[in-house]
């Protein structure tokens, strides 16, 4: 992380990646002291750009867990998130949905072409779940991926980058989780198993051999 970026938008960015943290796992994380990051969240906290709760987790007493509001997620960008509703709107209401079912795909399959274009098919699953993340950490999606004990795998998106589109059609959304199918190849199973549309904190796809 750069070291320039001021410790309030560190606290933004580390609570977009890892999700909710007690104050000391951000004192932690921002390499302050416990006092330094209740000043921090303080002041985020004031601003509206995150909240706090308890949590119960085993004996003892309850700990006080911080997470982004929909305010907080909103200061990582949607690209050109405006425009494109507009534009959604347009082609729905002039041409109608079969119009914009039909742009979605095409765009769909421009997409399967550009990743074809960097994930072979003769490489491993991990490559090219490796180079799927890649790609869309370039688009904007915050992407990784964790190795599962069973060996599958999950790739996570800790940003949506179209969100105010895929609100208003979520074709995007199922457009998306046909491309991941197609580039990893019909003998893969993809499983979405968190969507950001449906309240989760992040997007993750569960993605294992049939």
């Amino acid at each position: 992380m750069n070291n320039l970026i001021a410790d309030h938008e560190k606290t933004l960015w580390i609570l977009k990646n890892r999700g909710e943290m007690t104050l000391k796992e951000l004192a932690a994380e921002l390499n302050i002291s416990v006092e330094g990051a209740r000043f921090q969240v303080t002041k985020l906290d004031g601003n509206g750009l995150i909240r706090s709760e308890s949590r119960s987790k085993g004996r003892g007493r309850p700990k006080q867990v911080w997470s982004l509001t929909s305010k907080g997620h909103a200061r990582f960008p949607d690209t050109h998130s405006e425009m494109t509703v507009k534009l959604i709107d347009k082609i729905r209401k002039n041409l109608g949905e079969e119009a914009l079912d039909a742009v979605i795909l095409s765009t769909g399959n421009d997409n399967i072409a550009n990743y074809l274009q960097v994930i072979n098919q003769d490489d491993s699953l991990e490559k090219k779940v490796e180079k799927l993340a890649k790609i869309r950490e370039k688009e904007g999606y915050m992407s990784g991926y964790e190795v599962n004990e069973d060996g599958s795998f999950t790739l996570f998106e800790n940003h949506c980058a179209i969100c105010a589109a895929a609100k208003v059609c979520q074709g995007f959304c199922s457009a998306e989780l046909r491309t991941f199918q197609q580039v990893l190849g019909k003998e893969i199973l993809v499983e979405r198993t968190d969507h950001i549309l449906a309240g989760a904190r992040r997007c993750a796809y569960h993605i294992q051999k049939k």
